[in-house]
């Protein structure tokens, strides 16, 4: 660990015993470290949550690592299986990862689903389908699934998939690619690992993507040099959020800029496992430094921006699960700058976050028997 970031651990840790950093959770009230409750009220256990969608009549969509998909209603609180599912090789950080509609789902019921498949030679790697789903078939289905965008090349291992999927305000799909425990190929033209990609729903690689002279691959790209992001939001401007993890400390919240590189694995705020240290970022100015890094991690996976009603203070400042810090982190956000404003102590790992069609911030708990939990306003 670099000399300043144990300074900073130190820091943190003192403050925590003071009680001031993280928030305290008692029975169903969860209260952030700056002063904000939250009522949590659960809505059903699931084995290995890992993402979830709103259908537009309320409805909600979850993954299972696994490979299951449900459609839950939340009325009465019973979750459907959905039938026709693909294979997904499950181990490790591999299965069965996103799911979202299409921007036009009320007209063509699509939606999209991320999952790792396994090739020749155990080697595997995450693929983006989409489907048309039937809700109202008796048990729901899915019907014409067909993958549209594969990592290249399929490695070894099970870790570092990423695969988080978004549609941006102009109707692309943007696809978290992690490098796979790999390192290099997030540098590498040749190979889609280490990216953010974008491409049209159907598959096929816009003409305006910003690398169009590095290869065909690289014509996808939207950026590279990340390592495993488990997070992609558009705020209202059309701006694009994500965060990674880093690798020994170093998670990072970057506005995501058609073009820029990030730098992993050449600069980090964090160091590797063994102790061996990465430079830091403000030693290679070429590469887009982030808007905020952690030292200690907290090991951020899902994200969202908020636009709801109920609560109206938190307009356009963003949501991130905490797996490690076991945290739900409201983050302040000011044209292309970000702050940590808020921390909830959630008890758990905190896999997913969404925003509900009524204003409330859903979270997925990690693991077997991880909870869907509706955060309300304690007002």
């Amino acid at each position: 660990m670099k000399t300043s970031q144990f300074i900073l651990y130190l820091l943190l840790i003192g403050v925590g015993v003071c009680g001031n950093t993280y928030a305290e959770r008692t029975d169903n009230v969860v209260h952030g470290n700056s002063g904000s409750s939250l009522i949590a009220e659960s809505y059903g256990e699931f084995d290995e949550p890992w993402a979830m969608t709103f259908l537009p009549d309320g409805r909600l969509l979850v993954t299972e690592k696994s490979g299951a998909l449900y459609l839950v209603r939340l009325n009465d609180r019973t979750k459907l299986p959905v039938r026709g599912m693909p294979e997904v090789a499950y181990g490790g950080q591999g299965g069965l990862g996103d799911v979202v509609l299409h921007p036009n789902y009320p007209d063509n019921h699509w939606i999209y689903l991320s999952y790792a498949e396994q090739g020749s030679w155990r080697k595997k790697g995450a693929v983006v389908a989409r489907a048309e789903l039937n809700t109202e078939a008796d048990p729901p289905s899915i019907v014409n699934l067909e993958v549209i965008w594969r990592q290249t090349p399929k490695v070894s291992g099970a870790g570092h998939y990423s695969h988080r999927l978004a549609f941006g305000p102009e109707g692309h799909l943007f696809i978290t690619s992690g490098d796979r425990q790999k390192l290099e190929p997030a540098q590498h033209w040749g190979q889609n690992l280490g990216k953010v990609i974008r491409i049209n729903p159907d598959g096929s690689t816009p003409e305006d993507n910003p690398f169009q002279d590095k290869g065909e691959l690289a014509k996808s790209f939207w950026s590279l040099g990340h390592r495993n992001v488990l997070g992609i939001a558009f705020d209202k401007q059309g701006q694009l959020w994500t965060h990674e993890m880093g690798p020994r400390h170093g998670d990072e919240f970057n506005l995501t800029v058609a073009g820029e590189n990030y730098g992993w694995p050449l600069v980090s705020w964090g160091d590797h496992y063994s102790g061996f240290p990465i430079p830091d970022h403000d030693t290679r100015p070429e590469f887009k430094a982030p808007a905020i890094y952690w030292v200690p991690t907290v090991a951020p996976s899902g994200l969202a921006l908020y636009y709801g009603s109920m609560f109206p203070n938190w307009q356009g400042q963003a949501f991130i699960g905490g797996l490690r810090s076991e945290s739900l982190l409201r983050i302040r956000i000011d044209g292309q700058e970000a702050s940590e404003a808020e921390r909830f102590a959630m008890g758990e790992r905190i896999r997913e976050v969404e925003v509900g069609p009524e204003g409330a911030l859903w979270v997925l708990e990690d693991g077997v028997g991880g909870r869907l939990l509706r955060l309300a306003c304690k007002c």
